[in-house]
């Protein structure tokens, strides 16, 4: 589809590597895909690089394995490389579907996963309901700028507790909290990733959110 490229992964050089260039407009994305489809490889590099980071940290945020998600997020551009001629940008956001092709990944991968313990099908829904929340990301209450050493520690075990925590959150309610507060996408959006109402999205995350809040204490308490 595109030329030579035989891997549009590694030809990227995309490894956790920061966005360049925010990619905020449909016409800007429009003109990206087309380079790409055009046979241009430092398109295909700069979309990678535009996306990679938030697609492993998605990857890695439902996984809790880091070998697991940079399996998932090859696999995740290996695919986009293959169908990126049938996306249409008049019907539709890029990096939301591509959300939508990760989380396919996930359910995937999840259910090949005979380990994980049998909380729920990524595909069940919840009764619809929940009320509004706010709109501030988990990963911005999170962060604070100019951290010393021991504030920097401390925010790395921060990260891990929440991690840990999230990986003990049933599958639905997690994905739900995963992008609407670590992924900041808003109801809509994950409404259309999900294939859910955007209710049952509110009542997901409020129910997510409880649950994890609940964890982080219990698992606060133990270390204490």
């Amino acid at each position: 589809m595109i030329g030579q490229v035989t891997d549009p992964v590694a030809e990227a050089g995309a490894v956790r590597q920061p966005v360049l260039e925010a990619l905020s407009t449909r016409e800007e994305w429009s003109i990206l895909v087309r380079r790409c489809i055009g046979g241009d490889s430092s398109a295909w590099a700069e979309l990678v690089r535009s996306q990679h980071r938030r697609v492993y940290g998605l990857c890695y945020r439902f996984t809790g394995n880091a070998a697991d998600a940079e399996d998932i997020t090859q696999e995740l551009f290996l695919k986009l490389y293959t169908n990126l001629k049938s996306f249409d940008l008049n019907r539709g956001s890029l990096p939301v579907w591509i959300t939508t092709m990760t989380r396919n990944l996930l359910v995937d991968n999840y259910r090949r996963n005979k380990n994980l313990r049998a909380t729920g099908s990524l595909d069940e829904g919840w009764e619809s309901g929940g009320d509004e929340d706010g709109r501030t990301p988990l990963i911005d209450r999170m962060e604070a700028q100019g951290r010393n050493q021991f504030e920097m520690a401390a925010h790395r075990e921060l990260e891990e507790m929440v991690q840990e925590a999230l990986a003990e959150v049933s599958p639905d309610l997690r994905e739900a909290v995963i992008l609407r507060d670590l992924e900041d996408m808003d109801y809509r959006e994950i409404a259309e990733v999900l294939k859910i109402p955007e209710g049952t999205v509110k009542s997901r995350i409020s129910r997510g959110r409880a649950e994890l809040a609940r964890l982080l204490e219990r698992n606060k308490r133990q270390v204490m």
